[in-house]
């Protein structure tokens, strides 16, 4: 079974397919940190994002199970990810990881939850649930200035609500798999609803499917 979870940042929509994979024993995989890993990896190599030639070498090289999960969230590390999100050539080489982890889940699990952007649209148009995790910029600003503010960051809530506007414009407009809803997902709206009341009419939306 393949479920594809999509949404802008900071919907919610990460901790939201974490949880269900833990209830419903499938893999998982946080396909943003596949980009954030190629984009951490170009910044290191000290090369610009937006450089194509290097952007393309660091995600042929890339090994997920290498990937640092602390020194990928950083908001440079954020921006620099929607940049390289939005190169072809980039997005078509993490594509076929992606695919092979869904269709063949490590450790042969029954199902495998991917979230993204573009999984129920690109990705796995054959997934059998779509969910597309949403809120308002304004709830998203708040939350990852929370987020960033416990982490030690100095950003205020204005510029992190501007970065998330940026971003969201830059993911729904790109010419390559640009970031919407795909026609038969399930919308759930994060704005005025926990984590838990989410995560309750997720597995609601799975059991019916399941049977």
């Amino acid at each position: 079974m393949i479920i594809a979870v999509d949404g802008p940042a900071a919907a919610g929509k990460g901790t939201l397919a974490r949880a269900l994979a833990a209830h419903f024993g499938f893999a998982y995989l946080d396909t943003g940190s596949l980009y954030r890993g190629v984009a951490h990896a170009v910044l290191l190599a000290g090369a610009d994002p937006a450089d194509e030639k290097a952007a393309l070498k660091a995600a042929k090289t890339l090994d997920p199970a290498q990937i640092d999960p602390t020194a990928i969230r950083t908001p440079e590390v954020s921006d620099a990810a929607s940049i390289v999100a939005a190169i072809p050539k980039v997005r078509a080489s993490i594509l076929a990881f992606q695919r092979r982890f869904a269709s063949h889940p490590p450790e042969g699990q029954s199902g495998a939850i991917l979230d993204g952007r573009d999984i129920g649209t690109v990705v796995c148009v054959q997934a059998d649930v779509k969910l597309y995790v949403t809120a308002s910029p304004e709830v998203r600003a708040n939350r990852r200035w929370l987020e960033l503010k416990g982490s030690g960051s100095d950003l205020s809530e204005t510029q992190v609500l501007e970065d998330v506007i940026a971003r969201d414009a830059r993911d729904t407009g790109r010419a390559s798999s640009p970031m919407r809803p795909a026609d038969d997902a399930h919308l759930l709206d994060t704005s005025n609803l926990s984590i838990e009341a989410a995560f309750d009419a997720a597995v609601v939306l799975i059991d019916a499917f399941r049977g």
